[in-house]
């Protein structure tokens, strides 16, 4: 149930970032636009935290395999995004 709730957090981090990049091309004042990059950032810690906060928490719990799970999916997640939010 985790991973389908990690994967729906993780979705909705994406049509963010997209809706955002998207509005970004629509900035025509000149000034390099930064809401997508923001975007990314603010999901990079979201989706850090929680690989933490969750993750972490299962481990303690004992259950390794639920929380090595959460560790890898929100983390690699937040890693892609610390890349977009980068570049």
């Amino acid at each position: 149930m985790l991973l389908v709730i990690d994967f729906m957090v993780i979705a909705w981090m994406v049509y963010g970032y997209g809706i955002a990049g998207w509005a970004d091309g629509y900035e025509s004042d000149g000034v390099v636009p930064a809401s997508a990059s923001r975007a990314a950032s603010q999901a990079a810690w979201l989706l850090g935290g929680g690989a933490v906060l969750t993750g972490g928490g299962l481990l303690a719990l004992g259950w390794r395999i639920p929380g090595v799970v959460q560790l890898v999916v929100l983390g690699g997640g937040a890693a892609h995004f610390s890349s977009l939010a980068a570049g």
